[in-house]
């Protein structure tokens, strides 16, 4: 790909997503009041400061359930085609479930699924 090919690509992406966010902010219908401006805390006010700091584990947690929930996106397909593959696909589904589990393994060893 030449170079000002990558260069068309890059400003025709930039142009596409400026149009969109320039045509949402001119055809979005908008009304403001003063609750549509505070931020959501499940209808409960706020006591003291909002800016605390939560431990590393929260995240860490919340991480690694993204991590295996992405990861069984990738079983529908493969219980698509398991049939049309046979015993390659059975094969390559354990080996992808051996890796799932060395990863909850390594989680757990870490401790990174306590809740403390």
């Amino acid at each position: 790909m030449s170079s000002e090919a990558l260069i068309i690509f890059f400003l025709g992406g930039v142009v596409m997503v400026g149009a969109g966010i320039l045509a949402s902010n001119l055809l979005a219908p908008r009304s403001a009041n003063a609750q549509k401006e505070e931020p959501y805390e499940c209808g409960i006010p706020t006591q003291g400061t909002s800016w605390i700091q939560f431990r590393v584990g929260y995240y860490l947690f919340a991480i690694i359930f993204l991590i295996f929930d992405v990861e069984t996106v990738f079983i529908f397909p493969w219980a698509v085609v398991m049939k049309q593959m046979g015993l390659a696909a059975f094969i390559e589904i354990l080996i992808f479930f051996f890796v799932l589990g060395l990863g909850l393994l390594y989680a757990w060893k870490k401790k990174a699924l306590t809740w403390e």
